[in-house]
């Protein structure tokens, strides 16, 4: 299974918004809502896309996840430097391709992506009531950086430190 991830552009909207949608509307049936349809709508998320945020992973053509990517993050992470960090958040994987393979490709492409940026570390933010999405990042490589409060949500905060890119 090769999986590519390239940008979207604003016509994938839609696409981006689907497989949102998607991941939230079955963790809503299993009692874990995550993100509301208002949140992940098409009018809600088309700036990020026209901003270049989005990126969506393929497999055979066919879009199976989605991750944003961005260079700051201030809502999350106020309090550190933000000039050495790379940030991930709404990563999602159409119900039918689960299994870790197209999460693991979201995040190595990211990984690479924060390289080639030249930062130090990648980091992320999750739910903290949610042991088995902390135990997908931990078996990533991703460390516990730190718990917050943000609003309404208590999070897990969590950083992979980059390796130096080798020339």
């Amino acid at each position: 299974m090769y999986i590519s991830i390239r940008q979207a552009t604003i016509q994938d909207t839609a696409i981006v918004s689907d497989v949102l949608l998607e991941a939230a509307l079955w963790l809503q049936e299993r009692g874990m809502p995550l993100w509301r349809e208002s949140e992940v709508s098409p009018e809600s998320i088309s700036e990020d896309v026209a901003k270049g945020l989005f990126f969506i992973a393929e497999w055979a053509g066919e879009p199976v996840g989605t991750i944003k990517f961005q260079l700051e993050d201030l809502l999350f992470w106020p309090d550190i430097s933000q000039e050495e960090s790379a940030f991930v958040h709404r990563l999602a994987v159409r119900r039918r391709y689960s299994g870790g393979k197209v999460s693991s490709a979201l995040l190595t492409w990211a990984v690479k992506h924060t390289q080639t940026h030249g930062k130090r570390y990648l980091r992320l933010d999750c739910d903290a009531s949610r042991p088995r999405l902390r135990a997908v990042y931990e078996g990533f490589g991703f460390r516990h950086h730190s718990d917050r409060q943000v609003g309404a949500y208590f999070v897990s905060r969590y950083e992979y430190k980059i390796p130096p890119q080798v020339t």
